[in-house]
Order: C-alpha cells, then structure tokens, then sequence
C-alpha cells in the first residue's frame, strides 16, 4: 500500500511540474494574442524604437532584445573561460580536502540576493572601471554583464566539474599510461569525456543571465536605447518587465500586453537555448 502512494504521489509531483509549464505558456499566449493582433509581428522583431508608453508609441522590441543579449554574451565570456578553468583545477588538480572547501565556498555566491549584486555593480565595480575604461557610463550594459558572469560562475564550474568527475578513472590511466601530461588528459580526454555535461552547465549558465533581472534592472538602466557599445546603458526585457509591472499603466491597454509579448520572447529564448543543450547533449553524451 506504501509502494502505491509513493507512485501517486511521485505522479503528481511530475504531472504538477508539467502542469505549472503548461499553465504558464497558456498565460503568455492568451495575454499576449491581443497584442500580436494590433501590432505585427515583423515591426515587434525588427523595429528599432521600443516607446509604448509615449504619445506616438513604437513596438520595436530589438534594443530590449540586444542589451538582453549583450549582457548575456558578456557574462559568458567571463563564466566559460574561468569557469571551465576552475572546474578542471577542482577535477585534475585540487586535492580532496582542497576540493572540500573551494567549491562550498564558490558554491556560497548563489546565496547572495541579486540586489545585493546590483547596487555592487552601480556602487562598485562601475566607479572603479571608469578609472580605466575611457568613456564608461554610470548606467552601463558592460559591468551588469561582468557581474552576471560572476553570479553564473558557480553554476558553470559546479555542473562542469560534477560532469568531469564522472569520467571514468581507467581513461585518465589509460592516457597516462600513453605518456601525456596531466595537462593533456584534462584537455584532451576528460573534457572531450564530459563534454555533454559541461555544456548542460554553459546552457543552464547562458538560461540564467537571460532571465535575471535585479542587476540589469540596477545598473544597465531602464531606457531601451539601441546601442553596440557595452559603455552605455540600455533596457533588457526583464528590466522592462520590472518597470512596466510596477503599476503604472492601466491593466489591459496595450502598454500593460506588452508585458506579455516580450515575457513570450524570453521564454522563447530561454526554450531555445535549452533545446539547443538537449541536442548536444544527446550527440556528444558518452556512456560509460
């Protein structure tokens, strides 16, 4: 009789996860429909002017969706090279009781809120930068980026190293057995090994900068402004979300759909980054 409770109880547990999936896609679809029906969808993916607010508003989600995306490929450009650094030490190199008390600790970063980030990056990191990047703003896409690669590190290096730890000890030995240095056999056998798992922890740290929101909100700014240059402040679409859902417009106007349009891209966004993991996960998963 336990048995059977426990499989109906570990049922709905899966079928609640499943149902809150659902539930939230059918949310962004039906409040964001009425929006799509005004607005084409050509002129909310390619337009350059994102003003629904304004007296002559404009539906051009592309500077949301490019300081979205600007801040996100900074903050991988720091959590990869460092992370995937960090792992391979804590794998191949740190002894266990080394391991024990650097991943806790790294592990610790998690906890600090995301605001406590935010006002670090305005307060901070920006003042101290501007002493060496000429032309850096107070309101800037370039520290947010920096500071989302550190929040995402321990994502990265924890997923990674866990993925290079299950590679099979009788490869490393094999490879030794070979000649190669300890070098070697990290870059040329364990990571290749894992390579399934650590790009599980690329995928989930590029999901995560996407979808955080505080330290964007802080200090990137709230003005969708256009720009390739990472010195100056834009509007990601979870700052947007954030200033638009403080209460400010009338519910149901088109001002308030917009809400939902752009929530409905970043779920795509998101959707995609992590279908692209799945398929890389499924060519390159090594069984052992």
């Amino acid at each position: 009789m336990i048995a059977g409770i426990m499989r109906v109880f570990l049922f709905l547990s899966a079928a609640l996860s499943i149902f809150v999936t659902t539930a939230i896609v059918y949310i962004l679809l039906r409040d964001s429909w009425p929006f799509f029906m005004q607005i084409p969808l050509t002129d909310f993916l390619f337009g350059t002017m994102w003003t629904p607010v304004f007296a002559d508003p404009q539906f051009g989600v592309l500077p949301l969706l490019l300081a979205t995306l600007q801040t996100a490929g900074l903050a991988m450009l720091i959590a990869i090279p460092f992370g995937l650094t960090m792992a391979i030490y804590l794998s191949e190199y740190a002894k266990p009781a080394v391991r024990e008390v650097i991943k806790p600790a790294l592990e610790m970063l998690e906890a600090v809120p995301t605001v406590v980030y935010g006002y670090f990056a305005l307060l901070v990191m920006t003042p101290f930068l501007q002493q060496f990047v000429p032309g850096l703003k107070g309101i800037n896409l370039l520290v947010p980026g920096i500071i989302l690669g550190i929040m995402i590190l321990p994502y990265v290096v924890s997923v990674s190293e866990d993925a290079m730890r299950a590679v099979p000890n009788g490869l490393r030995e094999g490879a030794y057995a070979l000649g190669m240095a300890k070098w070697q056999v990290a870059v040329k056998v364990v990571i290749p090994g894992a390579f399934s798992g650590i790009t599980a922890a690329f995928i989930l740290g590029m999901s995560r900068a996407v979808g955080e929101t505080m330290v964007l909100a802080i200090a990137a700014g709230q003005n969708p402004n256009l720009t390739w240059d990472p010195r100056e402040g834009a509007a990601t679409i979870t700052a947007y979300i954030v200033q638009m859902s403080l209460g400010d417009v009338a519910h149901g106007s088109l001002a308030y759909q917009t809400i939902f349009a752009v929530g409905l891209l970043l779920f795509l966004i998101t959707l995609f980054f992590n279908v692209v993991g799945f398929y890389l996960r499924r060519k390159f998963r090594e069984v052992y």
